[in-house]
């Protein structure tokens, strides 16, 4: 992730350490993948084995990692670092 945004010069760090909440919202994230992989598989399949659970589960969360973790930056920056998206906004001098 780069340390400005390329298009407003916006710092995406307010402060040292500010993406260990980011951390937790991650964790949310992949509870809500895991519960609804589970569930899914169980109405889908009609209730299968239990390494069917482990191996969609185990899949699903591997694969969406990195949207998890990109989204959960995000949803941290919108509600604690005042950063609102204008697409209006012209692009900036580039460092």
């Amino acid at each position: 992730m780069p340390e400005d945004c390329p298009v407003c010069g916006q710092h995406y760090e307010p402060e040292p350490g500010f993406f260990w909440g980011a951390m937790y919202i991650s964790y949310a994230f992949s509870t809500g993948i895991m519960l609804i992989t589970g569930l899914l598989v169980y109405h889908l399949l009609h209730d299968p084995a239990v390494w069917v659970y482990v191996t969609s589960v185990a899949v699903a969360a591997v694969l969406l990692t990195p949207l998890s973790l990109r989204y959960s930056r995000t949803v941290l920056l919108y509600l604690f670092s005042g950063i609102d998206y204008k697409p209006q906004t012209q692009p900036g001098p580039t460092a």
